[in-house]
Order: C-alpha cells, then structure tokens, then sequence
C-alpha cells in the first residue's frame, strides 16, 4: 500500500520552520512509508486540490501536514478530493482512501501514533513492531558504519530508520510480523556491538529521563554548574517528572567572577589557564562537590561563538567535567554548528557523560 503527505508552508516566509520531521517520523516508526512528500503553500488552494486529487487516485492514503491554524482550510481540501464530509476531528475514510489532516510537531506526531498508524494497520491487515536503540556522541563515521552493517544484514527484511540531532541519534528497526525475529535480533544486536559505547536505552526514553531514573535508583542527588549552555543541562533535568527527588542545584555561572565566587575557581586558574580549560572545568564541579550536598556534579565551560574567546579559543571548544567525590574527570570536545546547535550537543553530551558515571 502507497502513502503521500502535502506539507503546507508560508510562502510569504520561506525561513520559518514548518515541524513536519516529527509527523514524518512517527509515519515511519509505524511502518507507514511515504512515497511521496509535496511542500505547498498554503494560500494556492488550486494548487492543493490538484495534488490532492492526483494523490486520492494513486496512494491508498493522503494527509495534509499543516500549523493548527490551518486544519479548518485542510479539511475543506480533504473533503472535496475525498467527496466526502469529515466525520472525525482528523481522519477521513472512504472505500478507496484514508486521508487525514495532522499538526505540525509532537502533537501531530502523537496523532499519528494514535489514530493515524492504528487505522492503517486495520486497512492494510497488518502491523509493524519496532525495535529503538538511543545513542549519544557517537561519532558520526562510526554511526554510519553501523547503519551500513545493519541494513545489510537486514537484507531488506525490515526497515533501519536513524534520526540524529544534537548529537542524539534514534535507530529504529520496523518490521511487520512474518519478519523473522532472528533477523530482528541479528540486527539489533550488530547495532549493540558497534555502537556499546554510546548506547543509554533500548527503549523510547531521553538521555535525561534516563539519567533521572538511574539518580533515584541509586539515591544519589545531582549538581550542575554551567557557562556556556546557559542553564540547558539543568533544564532538561528539571522537565522530567520526578526530578526534585534527584536534583539538589544548577548554577548559571557564566562570568568568571562568578566562577570564582560561587565555585572557588582560582583565580590562578582563571588568568592562567583560562575560563575555557580542563582545570576550569575540574574546578568547577570540584567546588560543587566541596559543598557536600550531592553525590554527582557536572560542569560545562566552552566557547558557543559564534567568535573566538578572548583566549583565541575556536567557536565549539569545550570542556565537560563529570565527577563523585572519588574522582571526577574531564572531556574535552569540539563541536560543529552554529551556536545553538554547540549549546544543545554539549547539553546532550554532559547528560550523557553523567548517566554512564553512575550507570
């Protein structure tokens, strides 16, 4: 069976971001295979019926993929391609077709999941399972060499589907049900194997819901210090429920007073080495530490950009130290990206180094 999505954009701002990839994903995750996407803007209704009328005569399903404020408009679409009215709030059956209107981002990406994937399945007689393997900082040769490996092996027996962003990756393996399960196996376990060093959870879990539950598991109370992701570790640690039960502080400390200060950085260390060090980073959970209120501390100092520090420091150098009161050690990476995307690996990274300390 044959699938096609019309994504609706502004044409009058071409730069703003339309969030279809979670929709798309969530598509996928369920064995749903879009044969075809089209972009089109919103205000060439012509242009839409057109697309939708080709589309209903070749794909045994059609969605339109489009901001809320535009599902009214959608649906109208929908219904004249369709010749049919809307009977529910996002899909529309007929003997030949199911179509369907979905949001933008999570919401319509829980939509799909939901109502969407489970119609399809009923339509076609059939539904996919699907294996999730979560990664972060893999390299990125290293994770395509795994991917390489992994659909070989899987010989086109199912599906390996792989979406990175920040240095997080999801691999998804989606086969329907007359796959069999050693081959499923096969290739999750080549995936395993080449990827152990970056693997946080088989499962749909963040790298910070996942470190939250191994701190409560071990009754252990965490502290973070940060410069240059500006409160980002903290804040992914605060949105999971739960969270008070392992969080002790964050502190923003991003001028080096600040450090000094609040983290008895040096002041040796801070002229001398600079913000932007591994002893500046080692200080700063080590002054963490000192206070004696949490078990585990991580710190953050780098360089976001998108110009060099006063040091000469190059945009996407930084230094993450991870530490008990045993020991702590540092990481020193350098990112890619613009100054967002510096920011939010850098997160993704410390949450990381942070689980696999304690896990």
């Amino acid at each position: 069976m044959k699938y096609a999505a019309v994504v609706l954009f502004n044409k009058y701002n071409p730069v703003a971001v339309v969030e279809y990839a979670p929709v798309t994903d969530a598509f996928v995750a369920g064995g749903v295979f879009l044969e075809e996407i089209d972009f089109l803007p919103y205000d060439a209704p012509g242009a839409v019926n057109s697309a939708l009328l080709r589309l209903s005569t070749d794909m045994d399903g059609v969605f339109i993929i489009c901001d809320p404020v535009l599902l009214a408009s959608a649906r109208r679409s929908l219904e004249s391609a369709a010749e049919k009215q809307f009977e529910e709030e996002y899909l529309l059956e007929t003997e030949r077709c199911l179509f369907g209107v979905i949001p933008t981002g999570e919401r319509g990406a829980e939509e799909v999941r939901t109502e969407a994937v489970p119609r399809i399945d009923a339509r076609r007689k059939n539904s996919f399972l699907r294996v999730v393997i979560r990664t972060v900082s893999a390299p990125a040769e290293r994770l395509r060499s795994a991917l390489n490996l992994a659909r070989e092996a899987a010989g086109g027996a199912l599906t390996v589907h792989a979406t990175e962003k920040y240095g997080a990756a999801c691999i998804e393996l989606i086969y329907d049900r007359v796959t069999p399960k050693m081959t499923a196996d096969e290739v999750a376990r080549i995936l395993a194997t080449e990827l152990a060093d970056y693997i946080y959870t088989l499962g749909d879990e963040t790298i910070a819901e996942r470190l939250v539950e191994a701190l409560k598991v071990r009754r252990m109370k965490i502290s973070v210090a940060e410069s240059f992701t500006g409160g980002g570790v903290g804040r992914a640690i605060v949105r999971v429920p739960g969270a008070s039960e392992v969080y002790f502080e964050g502190l923003n400390t991003y001028d080096a007073r600040a450090k000094a200060a609040r983290l008895h950085v040096s002041e040796s260390t801070l002229s001398g080495k600079g913000t932007v060090s591994d002893e500046t980073a080692y200080e700063m959970a080590a002054g963490l530490l000192e206070s004696g209120n949490c078990d585990l501390a991580v710190a953050t100092t780098g360089v976001a950009g998108p110009k060099p520090d006063e040091k000469n420091n190059p945009p996407g150098l930084c230094y993450i130290a991870v530490g008990t009161k045993e020991r702590v050690n540092v990481y020193r990476y350098q990112l890619s990206g613009r100054r967002e995307a510096i920011t939010e690996t850098a997160v993704n990274y410390a949450l990381f180094l942070a689980y696999r300390e304690i896990k």
